[in-house]
């Protein structure tokens, strides 16, 4: 299966892509489509969509895996992080791929086995996990092959899935 992370933004949207098979994983590429800052927010927003749509025919994943959003204290980069995020969302339902939200707890969990890891912890968990030399860059980057990596782990998880639950009667 071939995983595409995106760790959404505006500025800087990170992508990572891996493959995972039968327990193993593998990462194919990585690194980040910019904005340029100077462009109005709508202009941005245009660029990404198209950028995105492009990477997504470029590398065709099986699946996304994008992080949720969570607000820190800067709610107006939040705002315009959450239209990226949109625009995002809407080029791989366009693309038609099957898209999985995860949260920043269920990345760190994943990844590093706690859920309130701190950021170094996961870049590092990443680079091992992935056989790399070092802990790639830009940072968005690294986020985003942590997310491919939260996907692959989460879809092998022994716990039953909602489809997989059977009532009884």
């Amino acid at each position: 299966m071939r995983i595409l992370g995106i760790d959404p933004g505006f500025a800087t949207i990170g992508f990572g892509l891996i493959t995972a098979e039968r327990g193993r994983v593998h990462m194919v590429t990585y690194g980040a489509i910019t904005t340029p800052a100077g462009l109005p927010l709508s202009r941005r927003l245009y660029q990404i969509s198209c950028d995105m749509e492009e990477l997504i025919g470029k590398l065709k994943p099986d699946v996304i895996s994008i992080e949720e959003l969570f607000f820190n204290t800067n709610i107006t980069t939040g705002i315009a992080v959450a239209h990226g995020r949109g625009v995002i969302l809407c080029a791989a339902e366009k693309c038609g791929v099957p898209l999985y939200e995860y949260t920043p707890s269920q990345v760190k969990l994943a990844v590093v086995g706690y859920g309130k890891a701190e950021k170094r912890q996961v870049m590092d968990m990443t680079r091992r996990l992935l056989g790399l030399a070092s802990v790639p860059r830009p940072d968005d980057a690294a986020d985003a092959l942590a997310l491919a990596l939260c996907h692959a782990r989460s879809r092998t998880s022994r716990l039953p899935q909602t489809s997989d639950v059977k009532e009884t009667v």
